[in-house]
C-alpha cells in the first residue's frame, strides 16, 4: 500500500481518490474545506490552502505521488492558479514525490488543428491558455518528476463545462438550449471516470516523464449530444440554436464566468478532436462509451426549473 495525495475535492479529485483508495492505497485528499469520509473508505480528508506548500508539504510526507486537480474560479485564473501550483510544486520537490497535473487543451491556442495531439507544441492564444502554459512551464523548471494529464470539456456526475452549465438545465425541462459555435462540429467529450483513470495510469507510467498525454475522449456534436441527452433523460427533443454575438455580448457583461467564456469561444467554432493513442496504448485506458458518460451527467440532475 502506498501514500498517494490528491489536491483538489472537485468531481475529478473525488474520482481519482476513489479510484486509488479502491486499489488499496492510503489516500489523502486536500481541499479548503473538508468533506468527511468514512474511515474504512482509505480516504482521508485534509483541510488545507495549496498555496501553502510547507503545510502542504508536511501532509504529503511518505507521499509517492501528488495529484494537482485543483482549481481555481474560472474568472481568476490569472490571480489564483499560479500560487496554487507554487505551493505544489513545493510541496513535490520537498517529499521527493512525483506529481501529476491535471490541465487541458487551452494551451494549444486557436492555431492548432485537430486532431490534437499531446506533441504539439503550446501556443496560448487566450488569458487562460497562457495561465495553464505557465503552470505547465513552472512544473518542468522545478526537479520534480512531472506528467500531464489533458482533458477536453467534461461529462459527468458534477461535471462543470459549457455544456453542462449552458444547454443541459434548460434541455431537462423542455426549454430551448443555447450554445455558442459550431452545433454541428465534432467536439471532445471527456468523461470524469477515465479523466481519474489516466491521471493513476499516468502515476505509473515507467517512460520519460516531462510530457503529457491526453484523456481518452469521445467525439459528438454539440447537437447530437443534445439529442442523445434528451433521449437518455425521457424527455422531448431540444429546441437547439446557436448564440448570437449579440447574446454573447450581454451576457459578457451580465455574467462575470461568461464574460471569460468569450476567449475561449474557438474550441467550439471549429472541430475539436483529441488523439489520445499514446495513452491508450502507452497507459492502457480508453474512453467509457458514451451513454455511460451521459447516465453518469444525469445522475443526480433535477428535472425542475432552475429560474
Amino acid at each position: 500500500m502506498s501514500l498517494f495525495v490528491v489536491v483538489g475535492a472537485g468531481p475529478v479529485g473525488r474520482e481519482t481518490a476513489k479510484l486509488l483508495a479502491s486499489q488499496g492505497h492510503e489516500v489523502k485528499l486536500v481541499s479548503r474545506r473538508a468533506r468527511a469520509y468514512p474511515v474504512d473508505s482509505g480516504i482521508r480528508s485534509v483541510a488545507l490552502d495549496a498555496t501553502d506548500g510547507r503545510g502542504l508539504a508536511q501532509v504529503s510526507a511518505g507521499a509517492v505521488a501528488i495529484f494537482m486537480c485543483a482549481m481555481a474560479p474560472y474568472h481568476r485564473w490569472p490571480a489564483d492558479f499560479p500560487p496554487i501550483m507554487s505551493g505544489v510544486i513545493d510541496a513535490a520537490e520537498s517529499v521527493g514525490a512525483r506529481l501529476v497535473v491535471l490541465g487541458n487543451i487551452y494551451g494549444y491556442g486557436a492555431g492548432a488543428r485537430s486532431p490534437l495531439t499531446p506533441h504539439f507544441p503550446l501556443a496560448p492564444t487566450s488569458v487562460k491558455g497562457r495561465v495553464r502554459t505557465a503552470m505547465w512551464q513552472h512544473t518542468l523548471g522545478s526537479t520534480v518528476p512531472a506528467i500531464e494529464v489533458r482533458a477536453s470539456d467534461y461529462l459527468g456526475d458534477g461535471a462543470a463545462s459549457l455544456f453542462t452549465l449552458m444547454a443541459l438545465p434548460p434541455l431537462l425541462v423542455g426549454e430551448p438550449s443555447k450554445m455558442l459555435g459550431d452545433l454541428d462540429a465534432l467536439h471532445a467529450w471527456s468523461f470524469t471516470k477515465d479523466v481519474a483513470r489516466t491521471l493513476v495510469a499516468a502515476s505509473r507510467y515507467s517512460g520519460d516523464w516531462g510530457r503529457a498525454f491526453h484523456v481518452p475522449s469521445q467525439h459528438m456534436s454539440i447537437r447530437d449530444l443534445a439529442f442523445r441527452f434528451a433521449e437518455l433523460a425521457a424527455v422531448e427533443l431540444p429546441k437547439l440554436r446557436t448564440l448570437t454575438a449579440k447574446e454573447l455580448e450581454v451576457l459578457g457583461r451580465e455574467n462575470e464566468i461568461m464574460r471569460e467564456v468569450i476567449e475561449m469561444a474557438y474550441l467550439f467554432q471549429q472541430e475539436c478532436i483529441l488523439d489520445a493513442s499514446e495513452t491508450e496504448r502507452l497507459l492502457g485506458v480508453s474512453a467509457s462509451d458514451l451513454d455511460t458518460m451521459i447516465k453518469d451527467t444525469l445522475r443526480n440532475k433535477s428535472a425542475t426549473p432552475t429560474r
